[in-house]
Protein backbone atom coordinates (compact mmCIF):
# COMPACT_ATOMS: atom_id res chain seq x y z
CA UNK A 1 0.00 0.00 0.00
CA UNK A 2 1.44 3.08 -1.00
CA UNK A 3 1.35 5.92 1.54
CA UNK A 4 1.88 9.58 0.83
CA UNK A 5 3.87 11.78 2.70
CA UNK A 6 2.14 15.03 3.79
CA UNK A 7 3.65 17.41 5.97
CA UNK A 8 0.06 19.28 6.11
CA UNK A 9 -1.35 16.28 7.82
CA UNK A 10 -2.73 16.54 11.02
CA UNK A 11 -0.28 15.39 13.78
CA UNK A 12 -3.44 12.86 15.59
CA UNK A 13 -4.01 11.23 12.43
CA UNK A 14 -1.01 10.63 11.51
CA UNK A 15 0.17 9.12 15.07
CA UNK A 16 -3.21 7.08 14.94
CA UNK A 17 -2.32 5.63 11.26
CA UNK A 18 1.46 5.10 12.95
CA UNK A 19 -0.07 2.69 15.63
CA UNK A 20 -2.09 0.88 13.12
CA UNK A 21 1.06 0.06 11.32
CA UNK A 22 3.45 -0.33 13.70
CA UNK A 23 1.70 -1.89 16.92
CA UNK A 24 -1.45 -3.28 15.71
CA UNK A 25 -0.68 -7.03 16.34
CA UNK A 26 2.65 -6.81 17.69
CA UNK A 27 2.10 -5.39 21.16
CA UNK A 28 -0.54 -7.22 23.79
CA UNK A 29 -3.94 -5.76 24.03
CA UNK A 30 -3.11 -4.15 27.45
CA UNK A 31 -0.33 -2.55 25.64
CA UNK A 32 -1.91 -1.31 22.43
CA UNK A 33 -4.86 0.26 24.95
CA UNK A 34 -2.25 2.19 26.51
CA UNK A 35 -1.31 3.70 23.14
CA UNK A 36 -4.92 4.18 21.91
CA UNK A 37 -5.84 6.62 24.79
CA UNK A 38 -2.37 8.59 24.07
CA UNK A 39 -3.82 9.25 20.64
CA UNK A 40 -6.76 10.20 22.51
CA UNK A 41 -5.23 12.80 24.48
CA UNK A 42 -3.81 14.07 21.52
CA UNK A 43 -7.54 14.76 19.79
CA UNK A 44 -7.87 16.35 23.03
CA UNK A 45 -5.04 18.67 23.56
CA UNK A 46 -3.66 19.69 20.04
CA UNK A 47 -6.53 18.73 17.71
CA UNK A 48 -5.51 21.07 15.15
CA UNK A 49 -1.34 20.71 15.34
CA UNK A 50 -0.06 19.83 12.31
CA UNK A 51 3.66 17.27 12.01
CA UNK A 52 4.79 20.91 9.96
CA UNK A 53 4.22 23.03 13.19
CA UNK A 54 5.12 20.08 15.58
CA UNK A 55 8.34 22.16 17.01
CA UNK A 56 10.20 22.07 20.43
CA UNK A 57 8.00 24.55 22.15
CA UNK A 58 4.86 23.48 21.29
CA UNK A 59 5.81 19.71 21.86
CA UNK A 60 7.18 20.42 25.17
CA UNK A 61 3.60 22.76 25.87
CA UNK A 62 2.06 19.48 24.88
CA UNK A 63 3.81 17.58 27.73
CA UNK A 64 2.56 20.33 30.09
CA UNK A 65 -0.56 20.27 28.99
CA UNK A 66 -1.02 16.58 29.92
CA UNK A 67 1.19 16.86 33.01
CA UNK A 68 -1.11 18.96 34.42
CA UNK A 69 -3.56 16.13 34.95
CA UNK A 70 -1.32 13.07 35.17
CA UNK A 71 1.61 12.60 37.79
CA UNK A 72 5.07 12.49 36.49
CA UNK A 73 5.55 8.60 35.58
CA UNK A 74 2.40 8.63 33.69
CA UNK A 75 3.73 11.83 31.44
CA UNK A 76 7.09 9.69 30.75
CA UNK A 77 5.07 6.91 29.45
CA UNK A 78 3.13 9.32 27.04
CA UNK A 79 6.29 11.28 25.91
CA UNK A 80 7.81 7.72 25.17
CA UNK A 81 4.80 6.38 23.18
CA UNK A 82 4.69 9.47 21.37
CA UNK A 83 8.80 9.74 20.47
CA UNK A 84 8.79 6.73 18.99
CA UNK A 85 6.37 8.11 16.13
CA UNK A 86 7.71 11.25 15.95
CA UNK A 87 11.32 10.08 15.24
CA UNK A 88 9.79 7.95 12.89
CA UNK A 89 8.41 11.10 10.67
CA UNK A 90 11.80 12.94 11.28
CA UNK A 91 13.20 9.69 9.46
CA UNK A 92 10.55 9.88 7.08
CA UNK A 93 11.39 13.56 6.26
CA UNK A 94 8.03 14.85 7.13
CA UNK A 95 9.55 16.85 10.33
CA UNK A 96 12.55 18.92 9.85
CA UNK A 97 13.93 18.21 13.54
CA UNK A 98 13.33 15.81 16.36
CA UNK A 99 11.06 18.17 18.52
CA UNK A 100 11.39 15.59 21.73
CA UNK A 101 15.12 16.56 22.23
CA UNK A 102 15.84 17.96 25.62
CA UNK A 103 11.98 17.20 26.67
CA UNK A 104 11.26 18.62 29.98
CA UNK A 105 9.08 15.96 31.71
CA UNK A 106 6.97 17.51 34.68
CA UNK A 107 3.71 16.08 36.47
CA UNK A 108 1.08 16.46 39.57
CA UNK A 109 2.95 15.67 43.28
CA UNK A 110 2.06 11.58 43.34
CA UNK A 111 -0.24 10.43 45.66
CA UNK A 112 0.52 8.71 49.10
CA UNK A 113 1.57 5.73 47.62
CA UNK A 114 -0.36 2.75 49.22
CA UNK A 115 2.08 -0.41 50.37
CA UNK A 116 3.14 -2.70 47.75
CA UNK A 117 4.46 -5.59 49.72
CA UNK A 118 4.40 -7.19 53.07
CA UNK A 119 7.19 -7.96 55.35
CA UNK A 120 7.39 -11.74 56.57
CA UNK A 121 5.78 -11.60 59.66
CA UNK A 122 2.96 -9.60 57.90
CA UNK A 123 2.42 -12.47 55.32
CA UNK A 124 2.68 -15.19 57.90
CA UNK A 125 0.16 -13.39 60.03
CA UNK A 126 -2.62 -13.23 56.75
CA UNK A 127 -1.53 -16.58 55.36
CA UNK A 128 -2.54 -17.95 58.84
CA UNK A 129 -6.13 -16.75 58.14
CA UNK A 130 -6.62 -17.87 54.82
CA UNK A 131 -9.84 -20.02 55.17
CA UNK A 132 -8.38 -22.56 53.21
CA UNK A 133 -10.94 -25.85 52.99
CA UNK A 134 -11.36 -28.87 50.97
CA UNK A 135 -12.61 -27.27 47.83
CA UNK A 136 -11.32 -24.91 45.20
CA UNK A 137 -11.65 -20.88 46.50
CA UNK A 138 -10.34 -17.65 46.36
CA UNK A 139 -7.82 -18.16 49.71
CA UNK A 140 -6.12 -21.34 47.86
CA UNK A 141 -5.33 -18.87 44.89
CA UNK A 142 -3.82 -16.36 47.43
CA UNK A 143 -1.65 -18.60 48.70
CA UNK A 144 -0.50 -19.95 45.45
CA UNK A 145 0.27 -16.57 44.44
CA UNK A 146 2.09 -16.01 47.81
CA UNK A 147 4.23 -18.98 47.30
CA UNK A 148 5.24 -18.22 43.69
CA UNK A 149 4.87 -14.65 42.71
CA UNK A 150 2.84 -15.68 40.02
CA UNK A 151 0.91 -12.44 37.91
CA UNK A 152 -2.85 -13.07 38.38
CA UNK A 153 -3.55 -13.85 35.00
CA UNK A 154 -0.70 -16.75 35.22
CA UNK A 155 -2.43 -18.27 38.62
CA UNK A 156 -6.20 -17.86 36.79
CA UNK A 157 -5.17 -20.11 33.97
CA UNK A 158 -3.51 -22.94 35.78
CA UNK A 159 -4.83 -26.42 35.51
CA UNK A 160 -4.00 -29.32 37.28
CA UNK A 161 -1.47 -30.75 34.74
CA UNK A 162 0.37 -28.00 35.14
CA UNK A 163 1.47 -29.09 38.36
CA UNK A 164 4.56 -31.76 38.62
CA UNK A 165 4.50 -33.00 42.21
CA UNK A 166 7.24 -35.76 41.90
CA UNK A 167 9.84 -32.92 41.03
CA UNK A 168 8.12 -30.29 43.16
CA UNK A 169 7.39 -27.82 39.94
CA UNK A 170 4.96 -25.90 38.47
CA UNK A 171 4.17 -24.93 34.67
CA UNK A 172 3.67 -21.32 33.75
CA UNK A 173 2.93 -21.96 30.11
CA UNK A 174 0.24 -19.31 29.46
CA UNK A 175 -2.11 -16.61 30.91
CA UNK A 176 -6.00 -16.16 31.26
CA UNK A 177 -7.70 -13.57 29.86
CA UNK A 178 -9.66 -12.25 32.33
CA UNK A 179 -10.87 -8.70 30.85
CA UNK A 180 -12.53 -9.98 28.10
CA UNK A 181 -13.13 -13.65 28.85
CA UNK A 182 -11.30 -15.08 25.45
CA UNK A 183 -10.51 -18.32 27.71
CA UNK A 184 -6.15 -18.90 27.50
CA UNK A 185 -3.87 -16.36 26.09
CA UNK A 186 -0.07 -16.19 25.54
CA UNK A 187 2.40 -15.13 28.42
CA UNK A 188 3.52 -11.22 28.56
CA UNK A 189 6.82 -12.72 26.97
CA UNK A 190 8.88 -15.58 25.87
CA UNK A 191 10.94 -15.10 29.14
CA UNK A 192 7.51 -15.70 31.05
CA UNK A 193 7.05 -19.30 29.83
CA UNK A 194 9.47 -20.49 32.84
CA UNK A 195 8.88 -23.53 35.66
CA UNK A 196 8.26 -22.49 39.17
CA UNK A 197 9.99 -24.42 41.90
CA UNK A 198 7.79 -25.21 44.73
CA UNK A 199 7.83 -26.58 48.33
CA UNK A 200 7.03 -29.53 49.90
CA UNK A 201 3.98 -28.18 51.92
CA UNK A 202 2.29 -26.33 49.20
CA UNK A 203 2.97 -30.06 47.03
CA UNK A 204 1.21 -31.94 49.97
CA UNK A 205 -1.59 -29.57 49.90
CA UNK A 206 -2.43 -29.03 46.42
CA UNK A 207 -2.01 -32.83 45.70
CA UNK A 208 -4.67 -33.36 47.79
CA UNK A 209 -6.84 -30.09 46.89
CA UNK A 210 -6.80 -31.17 42.98
CA UNK A 211 -7.62 -34.94 43.15
CA UNK A 212 -10.51 -35.63 40.72
CA UNK A 213 -10.27 -32.30 38.83
CA UNK A 214 -9.91 -32.05 35.08
CA UNK A 215 -6.60 -32.17 34.37
CA UNK A 216 -6.82 -29.34 31.44
CA UNK A 217 -9.45 -27.19 33.30
CA UNK A 218 -8.46 -23.88 34.99
CA UNK A 219 -8.57 -24.24 38.78
CA UNK A 220 -9.93 -21.37 39.49
CA UNK A 221 -12.35 -20.65 36.62
CA UNK A 222 -16.32 -21.36 36.86
CA UNK A 223 -17.42 -22.45 33.67
CA UNK A 224 -19.24 -19.21 32.16
CA UNK A 225 -18.59 -17.49 35.24
CA UNK A 226 -16.15 -14.33 34.94
CA UNK A 227 -13.52 -13.04 37.06
CA UNK A 228 -12.77 -9.42 38.40
CA UNK A 229 -9.28 -8.85 39.79
CA UNK A 230 -11.48 -6.63 42.28
CA UNK A 231 -13.25 -9.84 43.94
CA UNK A 232 -9.90 -11.25 44.91
CA UNK A 233 -8.56 -8.08 46.10
CA UNK A 234 -11.61 -7.79 47.75
CA UNK A 235 -11.24 -11.10 49.71
CA UNK A 236 -7.81 -10.40 50.36
CA UNK A 237 -7.99 -6.52 51.69
CA UNK A 238 -10.55 -8.45 54.32
CA UNK A 239 -7.40 -10.91 55.11
CA UNK A 240 -5.20 -8.23 56.11
CA UNK A 241 -7.89 -5.74 57.51
CA UNK A 242 -8.33 -8.82 59.99
CA UNK A 243 -4.97 -9.70 60.51
CA UNK A 244 -4.08 -6.16 61.17
CA UNK A 245 -1.93 -5.65 58.31
CA UNK A 246 -1.61 -3.37 55.45
CA UNK A 247 -3.95 -3.45 52.83
CA UNK A 248 -2.13 -4.98 49.38
CA UNK A 249 -3.09 -6.19 46.44
CA UNK A 250 -2.81 -9.73 44.92
CA UNK A 251 -0.10 -8.15 42.24
CA UNK A 252 1.42 -6.89 45.74
CA UNK A 253 2.00 -10.60 46.85
CA UNK A 254 4.08 -10.65 43.40
CA UNK A 255 5.94 -7.83 45.15
CA UNK A 256 6.35 -9.57 48.57
CA UNK A 257 7.13 -12.44 47.23
CA UNK A 258 10.24 -11.01 45.65
CA UNK A 259 10.77 -9.27 48.34
CA UNK A 260 11.21 -11.35 51.02
CA UNK A 261 13.62 -13.91 48.93
CA UNK A 262 16.15 -10.96 47.62
CA UNK A 263 15.92 -9.83 51.52
CA UNK A 264 16.78 -13.51 51.74
CA UNK A 265 19.75 -13.58 49.75
CA UNK A 266 18.59 -14.81 46.57
CA UNK A 267 20.23 -13.56 43.37
CA UNK A 268 18.80 -10.96 41.11
CA UNK A 269 19.14 -13.34 37.97
CA UNK A 270 17.04 -16.09 40.44
CA UNK A 271 14.41 -13.83 40.91
CA UNK A 272 13.87 -12.60 37.49
CA UNK A 273 13.71 -15.91 36.02
CA UNK A 274 11.08 -17.10 38.75
CA UNK A 275 9.07 -14.02 38.25
CA UNK A 276 9.73 -14.21 34.40
CA UNK A 277 10.88 -10.98 33.59
CA UNK A 278 12.21 -10.27 30.09
CA UNK A 279 15.73 -9.50 31.70
CA UNK A 280 17.34 -8.60 35.23
CA UNK A 281 17.06 -5.17 33.87
CA UNK A 282 13.43 -5.05 34.97
CA UNK A 283 13.81 -6.65 38.35
CA UNK A 284 16.63 -4.02 39.60
CA UNK A 285 14.62 -1.16 38.44
CA UNK A 286 11.19 -2.75 39.92
CA UNK A 287 13.01 -3.52 43.39
CA UNK A 288 15.64 -0.80 42.79
CA UNK A 289 14.92 0.36 46.84
CA UNK A 290 15.56 -3.54 48.19
CA UNK A 291 18.28 -3.75 46.26
CA UNK A 292 19.93 -0.47 47.39
CA UNK A 293 19.27 -1.44 51.03
CA UNK A 294 20.83 -5.09 50.40
CA UNK A 295 23.84 -2.94 49.25
CA UNK A 296 23.76 -0.77 51.96
CA UNK A 297 24.11 -3.96 54.58
CA UNK A 298 27.09 -5.04 52.60
CA UNK A 299 28.76 -1.95 52.63
CA UNK A 300 28.85 -2.72 56.65
CA UNK A 301 29.82 -6.47 56.25
CA UNK A 302 32.88 -5.35 54.02
CA UNK A 303 33.94 -2.42 56.67
CA UNK A 304 33.69 -5.01 59.76
CA UNK A 305 35.47 -7.72 57.68
CA UNK A 306 37.96 -5.20 56.48
CA UNK A 307 38.18 -4.35 60.24
CA UNK A 308 39.02 -7.55 61.55
CA UNK A 309 42.16 -7.72 59.50
CA UNK A 310 43.54 -5.24 61.90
Amino acid sequence: MLILKNKDELFHIYYKRWITIYKEGAIRKVTMSKYLMTHQWLVKLVPTLKLCDLSRINYQQLLNDYAQEHERQTTMDFHHQLKGAILDAVDEGLIDQDPTRKAIIKGKTPRAKKPKYLNQFELHTMLTDLNLTQEVNWDWFILLVAKTGMRFSEALALTPKDFDFAHQMLSISKTWDYKTGTGFQPTKNQSSVRKIQIDWQTVIQFSELLKGLPEEKPIFIDDGKKVYNSTVNGVLERHCIKSNIPVISIHGLRHTHASLLLFAGVSIASVARRLGHASMTTTQKTYLHIIQELENKDVDLVMRSLSALN
